[in-house]
């Protein structure tokens, strides 16, 4: 499935990376959900960016997340286009 995702920086969570990314509210996902992607995609761009990205959802150890191949394509967009982006695909 194809969704935007945010880059934040964790606070309070058990967490190696200093930047993590998490799915938009209003796309039939959990925004409370890790997404495990590209650091290098993470890196690029300022803290609260914003990416068009495809996920599946995975399982490991009985902890859900959505997945990302480190070499998935994704692409930046703005707030405006993200919005008009979900608003298209879910309806939110």
């Amino acid at each position: 499935m194809e969704i935007i995702v945010e880059t934040y920086v964790p606070s309070g969570e058990p967490s190696s990376a200093g930047l993590r990314v998490r799915p938009l509210p209003g796309q039939g996902v959990d925004p409370k959900l890790k997404v495990e992607c590209s650091r290098s995609m993470r890196g690029q761009y300022p803290v609260g960016s914003l990416f068009r990205l495809k996920v599946k959802l995975a399982d490991r150890e009985g902890t859900q997340f959505l997945y990302a191949h480190h070499s998935a394509p994704f692409e930046h967009v703005s707030r405006e286009e993200a919005e008009r982006f979900i608003s298209t695909m879910f309806g939110a």
